[in-house]
């Protein structure tokens, strides 16, 4: 059955990170299968895409990194978020659609979800890209949160969520033709030509601990550190480095069509988040063949599986040693990484997907 699909997100079109990679992969593999497909995003044309795409105006949420935190306006991301919704309520139209899905709340799903004047409103899924928090708290703005489906990207998720919501498990997943292994490009990306490289694909945000990072790889000689990505704690990190790591650190933003050669000039893969909603950049690292060091949770072991270096990131000695014998092991179980990695097609999660919603809409 053919459905008429929107995906909505601010960052649609504008940028390539996780949430935005991971949904925008569900919405090619629909059109695809021969869904209607709509985007809607604060992005630009892009050429070659094969559904429509609709530009709603926001605000860049690097202009909102210093206004103060309330409800409803709990950090950047949500003023964002709030200067994107006008635009999207002007340009939704619920009658055109059989469903609606994207992972941002509170304005992008109260737009999605209001309420059609003589007429369906289309099933919305709400997609836990970010966290499930908008589905299970109670209070302030998240008791209006509703959804007719929710996708849980983690076991986790979905134990806590499944009484309550419908739901479906779905990971994220991954391009598996460009994230493979391959020869490293290191002069063409600016990197060091000798010794072993170290990286961090990660947002200079405290939740992703990039200091942290850096305080760990200034324990093991020889390291150099790289770090793709941006953030409000730029300046901070950057300070950090010159200070712990000089000359073992590079600060970096490639395009998504150099992230695959990126991974390929590493040696090791760290992440220093306590916990991740799912991670794409694990299955990235693990596409490629790097080994992992990361926080040891069984969210993560279930991505990775149970012969990575994963340990207590809050014990930097211990992550230290971890880092050490990734880069010790570059070569080995490259093999189950790969395989493990086919676990995270985007063919295969975008099945799941049209399955779900197609349930759904019928």
């Amino acid at each position: 059955m053919a459905m008429r699909l929107l995906f909505a997100l601010p960052g649609f079109h504008r940028f390539d990170r996780g949430a935005e990679v991971a949904l925008l992969a569900v919405a090619e593999h629909c059109a695809r299968a021969g869904d209607a497909v709509t985007v809607m995003g604060a992005g630009g044309q892009r050429p070659g895409v094969p559904y429509s795409f609709v530009h709603v105006p926001a605000i860049n949420r690097e202009r909102f990194e210093r206004m103060p935190a309330m409800p409803l306006l709990r950090g950047d991301t949500a003023y964002e978020e709030a200067s994107f919704a006008p635009g999207l309520a002007r340009r939704f139209r619920p009658g055109d659609f059989d469903a609606t899905i994207t992972c941002s709340y509170p304005f992008t799903n109260w737009v999605l979800r209001r309420p059609r004047l003589g007429g369906k409103r289309p099933a919305h899924v709400f997609v836990t890209q970010n966290g499930d928090w908008p589905a299970i708290t109670r209070g302030s703005e998240y008791r209006w949160f509703g959804c007719e489906g929710l996708v849980c990207t983690n076991p986790d998720y979905l134990e806590r969520n499944q009484a309550r919501w419908n739901c479906a498990l779905i990971p994220n997943g991954t391009d598996l033709a460009r994230f493979a292994p391959g020869p490293a490009e290191r002069a063409r990306l600016g990197l060091p030509q000798n010794g072993p490289i170290v990286l961090m694909v990660s947002a200079f945000i405290a939740s992703k601990r990039v200091a942290d990072g850096i305080r760990a790889v200034a324990a093991v000689p020889h390291a150099h550190l790289v770090v793709a990505g941006d953030g409000a704690l730029r300046d901070d990190v950057d300070a950090l480095a010159a200070t712990l790591l000089p000359g073992r650190f590079t600060r970096l933003t490639v395009t998504p069509a150099d992230m695959p050669a990126l991974y390929r000039s590493a040696d090791a893969f760290l992440h220093m988040s306590l916990l991740e909603s799912f991670g794409n950049v694990f299955v990235e690292a693990m596409a490629c063949g790097l080994p992992i060091v990361g926080h040891d949770t069984p969210r993560l072991r279930w991505i990775v599986g149970d012969d990575e270096h994963l340990v207590d990131t809050q014990d930097l000695p211990a992550v230290g040693a971890a880092i050490t014998a990734a880069l010790a092991s570059r070569t080995d179980r490259e093999a189950q990484r790969l395989a493990r990695a086919r676990r995270f097609g985007w063919d295969a999660i975008g099945t799941q997907y049209r399955s779900f919603i197609g349930k759904l809409c019928r």
